[in-house]
């Protein structure tokens, strides 16, 4: 029994951060209908500069953090106002094109600069663990629980009770609608791609002094997060979050009990599932156009 608890509670661990991570995706993909393919690599820039102000400038952790998250919303609603906005009223398949070409550009670019040498990212807490009624959770992992649980959090409030929040909401619902009633949807755009930078780069620095810091270390963490929305409800905020804890608690009993070696097997199978059974996956609605 104390297994299955042991490998629930890293589940939701990890779950949190896809959860966090699947939220960016969702809303960028609910303000501007984009499925953002470049969300994983705008994190790893972001952890990068992170490694560079803690390794190189010296800067201490949680500074460090801050001005990686702030890079962050910059870099995102940079690449939102010069590059992403005037795809948005061409075709899917260019819109598909631009973001997978801006992943490679941005993980190649992160190549050059930092090269692509493995490096230990520092943890910002200790390595020793919590043990209590025969479980063992370390440090690392409560870090990521509390501050993913803290982030989404914050994030619910923000959209909920702020006023960018609610333009983001309604933009989210009827674009034509918001832009009548005078709300700025380039702005909208802007803070959308912003936020969604900011919450994929936290997930990038809480789990990278876990798996350690190359210019791929997004890569699974990017198509968890993916499935996870998928499974939640790519239309649904809440959804995209619990579908990432889901999966995240799937993919360690799967880990567990069958073998490590299906983890990233599995998110693929899940993304197949959902697609095939409820597009619109488990929390989300199906999409419905007046004609």
């Amino acid at each position: 029994m104390s297994i299955l608890f042991q490998s629930l509670l890293g589940g939701a661990s990890a779950g949190s951060l896809y959860g966090l991570a699947a939220l960016g995706l969702t809303a960028v993909f609910r303000t501007t209908g984009l499925v953002n393919f470049a969300h994983g690599d705008i994190a790893l820039m972001s952890t990068f500069v992170a490694f560079t102000a803690l390794t190189s400038a010296k800067i201490p952790y949680w500074w460090s953090l801050v001005i990686a998250v702030l890079f962050a919303a910059g870099f995102g609603a940079t690449l939102e106002r010069l590059l992403i906005r005037r795809q948005l009223a061409k075709p899917l398949i260019n819109q598909i094109i631009v973001t997978l070409g801006l992943s490679l550009i941005l993980n190649g670019t992160a190549g050059l600069i930092w090269n692509y040498e493995p490096k230990v990212f520092p943890s910002a807490v200790g390595e020793e663990p919590y043990r209590f009624a025969g479980l063992a959770l370390s440090k690392s992992t409560l870090l990521i629980f509390v501050l993913s649980s803290t982030l989404m959090l914050v994030m619910y409030l923000f959209l909920k009770h702020t006023l960018t929040g609610v333009a983001m909401r309604a933009t989210a619902t009827n674009r034509d609608a918001a832009r009548l009633m005078g709300i700025p949807i380039g702005t909208v755009f802007g803070v959308s791609w912003a936020v969604a930078a900011m919450l994929g780069s936290l997930a990038g620095m809480l789990i990278a002094p876990t798996t350690g810091l190359d210019p791929h270390f997004m890569q699974e963490v990017g198509l968890k997060a993916f499935a996870g929305a998928i499974l939640g409800g790519f239309n649904s905020l809440p959804g995209s979050v619990a579908g990432g804890v889901l999966l995240g608690i799937l993919e360690n009993l799967v880990a567990t009990y069958v073998s490590t070696n299906m983890k990233s097997a599995f998110a693929f199978s899940v993304i197949l599932a959902v697609l095939v059974i409820r597009p619109y996956g488990i929390f989300g609605t199906p999409e419905r156009k007046k004609v």
